[in-house]
């Protein structure tokens, strides 16, 4: 079966450049998927790099999340720069915040660097928050 891919629910003023897709096998449910969405899209809204004082989600680190029919998510995210100093604890974050979804059974973090991350990622409401327009 082919994945379908799907954009999240934000608003207008959350959208940005570096909105990821959300992939899912196609068996889930639409209204499951979209709850799962959004549930999963406010936990990685939680989680704040925290040199930056604007949460992962916004400034575009996440590249991809994957729901699978099981209900598993696969997440790939990246970091603002590859010497991060939260490189090893980031991905912890992300996991320990969608695994508190309600419905998710098991979270996969992976951190990729390509495509490199750079300010065209962010969203309006990161540049608002940074000041950089």
């Amino acid at each position: 079966m082919d994945s379908m891919v799907t954009e999240p629910q934000v608003s207008d003023s959350e959208s940005g450049a570096g909105v990821p897709p959300v992939v899912n096998g196609g068996s889930l449910p639409a209204e499951e998927l979209d709850r799962l969405t959004g549930d999963i899209i406010v936990a990685l809204k939680s989680v704040y790099d925290p040199e930056i004082p604007a949460d992962i989600y916004e400034l575009g680190l996440i590249y991809r999340i994957d729901i699978g029919d099981d209900q598993r998510v696969a997440i790939d995210m990246t970091l603002t720069a590859p010497g991060c100093p939260v490189a090893g604890e980031m991905p912890v974050w992300v996991e320990n915040a969608v695994s508190a979804v309600r419905g998710v059974s098991d979270v996969n973090v992976r951190i990729v660097f390509d495509p490199p991350w750079d300010q065209s990622r962010m969203s309006d409401e990161a540049r608002v928050a940074l000041n950089w327009f």
